[in-house]
């Protein structure tokens, strides 16, 4: 679906609406999409579908999976949790994933960011140099 300018800057404008001091609320999307729909502006469907692409971009951009050779212990989890909050703000969803592959390390992906101090992905970069 083809959705015009005008329908994807109002979806903006609504999808601000739903931030309460600069993080997302489900309660005030909920209420904008409600009014929404009982108000039917024009080419609302479009706005809903701009509205609903820019909540799942924001969904995704929480996601957090933490990768690493074996089991982490708790101080060193509350160490990366502390890190990733100073850099991207409270309410992100954590997820820690055991992957012997990578040797050593940890590998950090916070939505499309990707931070990797694994011994494999050195070694990867490493045989990439040559």
């Amino acid at each position: 679906m083809k959705i015009s300018k005008t329908a994807t800057a109002a979806a903006r404008r609504l999808f601000g609406l739903c931030q309460t001091d600069g993080r997302f609320d489900e309660s005030k999307l909920r209420d904008v999409i409600t009014r929404l729909v009982e108000a039917k502006p024009r080419d609302y469907t479009a706005i809903l579908a701009a509205i609903q692409r820019l909540t799942r971009l924001e969904l995704e951009r929480r996601e957090v999976t933490v990768e690493s050779a074996v089991e982490i212990d708790e101080s060193t989890r509350q160490r990366v949790v502390t890190g990733l909050e100073k850099q991207y703000g409270g309410g992100l969803i954590l997820q820690y994933k055991i992957t012997p592959a990578l040797l050593g390390g940890l590998r950090i992906r916070v939505g499309n960011d990707v931070f990797d101090g694994s011994v494999q992905g050195r070694l990867d970069r490493l045989a990439n140099a040559f």
